[in-house]
């Protein structure tokens, strides 16, 4: 009994190490300005269409609001997610369900370099670390997604 106490703490000790790895302190401006983000993309929205088409369940219904962006961002290199920078956007999408029923929309964050999608975050097909990611990358980009 004492033994699986212990292997089940440190199990719990080993999951928050991981967990609040992926915490550090915001970037600084030089860390930021470090990177090379490329032009400004003027068609964003069409590239997040185009990104979003296969991965949703009833993509011609889905529902795709732009809520932030583009604006530079950059996300630190930590334990669970590789750096990333280039021009953020928030979008909040919500898809319909097998039922054919709304689900409640989820946020997502874009980072788009010279014309491509380079990395998202959110989305149905990433995990808790993705969505926690896209959650703070909307608060950054000024587009807190606040469940209702």
């Amino acid at each position: 009994m004492q033994r699986t106490a212990t292997i089940l703490a440190m199990l719990c000790l080993g999951t928050a190490a991981a967990l609040t790895g992926g915490c550090k302190t915001p970037p600084n401006q030089t860390e930021m300005q470090a990177y090379d983000y490329g032009p400004r993309p003027e068609n964003y929205e069409k590239l997040i269409r185009d990104f979003l088409w296969p991965k949703l369940l009833d993509p011609g219904n889905a529902i795709v609001e732009f809520k932030a962006g583009p604006k530079q961002l950059y996300q630190q290199v930590t334990s669970l997610r590789p750096l990333q920078y280039g021009w953020g956007v928030c979008v909040w999408i919500n898809d319909k369900n097998t039922s054919g029923a709304y689900d409640g929309p989820y946020p997502m964050v874009f980072f788009i370099r010279d014309g491509k999608i380079v990395a998202a975050n959110g989305g149905a097909d990433d995990n808790f670390i993705g969505w926690r990611y896209a959650r703070t990358g909307c608060n950054e980009l000024g587009a807190p997604f606040v469940t209702r």
